[in-house]
């Protein structure tokens, strides 16, 4: 498996994002954002942080940087992208992902583990995940309140393409802030594209990868990916 991590200025998860991918057996490039050309790899992981120091809006510059026509151009073609936090800002805000990351539903930055029920184990990305099943991972965001018309939130839900959604640790899903701490609609903590090869997530399965960072339950999304 050959994969490459997109950095920006101001990412802080490209490495985190490569050691576990590197963990599980897969050979990474970091690619610069002002770079043209994109190796010829499966994955392409567009990671958490500030890209630009969130100016503007939270992935809104990012989403203009050169090396964003070509991880388009390998969506296209069928090659996988993740994105992860920052990332599934920068995705939504390249059209590559519909909807859009409002701030928290307390205006407020939020850095703590959260639940996620498991809509779909049946992409790339989550096959190594039952449906239904719930998992933890770490959320540290401060826009990740995920909004979107309500046709395309319909469309979303009939076409299978919610993949994740906030709960609390029975698997309950609810509208409140201790089962989904940021407000997003019907609780969406991610969703993937049309041909389900991109997917756009506000937690992060790579902070719990490995015992020593407090889990590892984001293990299994990159163990699945690698096959």
């Amino acid at each position: 498996m050959k994969a490459a991590v997109i950095v920006f200025p101001g990412s802080n998860c490209d490495r985190d994002a490569q050691t576990t991918m590197q963990h599980n057996g897969a050979n990474v490039t970091m690619v610069w954002h002002a770079d043209k050309t994109l190796p010829k790899v499966d994955l392409v992981v567009v990671p958490g942080g500030f890209s630009y120091g969130d100016y503007l809006r939270s992935g809104a510059m990012a989403a203009h940087s050169p090396i964003l026509r070509e991880v388009k151009a390998h969506a296209e073609k069928g090659g996988r992208v993740l994105g992860i936090c920052n990332g599934f800002q920068i995705l939504t805000e390249s059209g590559l992902l519909p909807g859009v990351l409002l701030r928290n539903r307390r205006l407020k930055f939020l850095c703590k583990p959260v639940w996620l029920k498991v809509e779909n184990s049946s992409t790339a990305f989550t096959k190594q995940y039952a449906k239904g099943q719930v998992v933890n991972f770490p959320v540290a965001h401060h826009d990740g309140n995920y909004f979107a018309d309500d046709e395309t939130l319909k469309r979303l839900e009939g076409e299978g393409r919610v993949m994740f959604r906030y709960c609390d640790a029975k698997g309950d899903v609810r509208d409140d802030e201790e089962a989904n701490p940021n407000g997003s609609l019907r609780s969406i903590a991610g969703i993937a594209n049309e041909k389900k090869n991109v997917l756009g997530l506000m937690p992060h399965p790579e902070r719990h990868a490995e015992p020593l960072t407090g889990g590892t339950d984001g293990i299994a999304m990159f163990a699945g990916l690698m096959q």
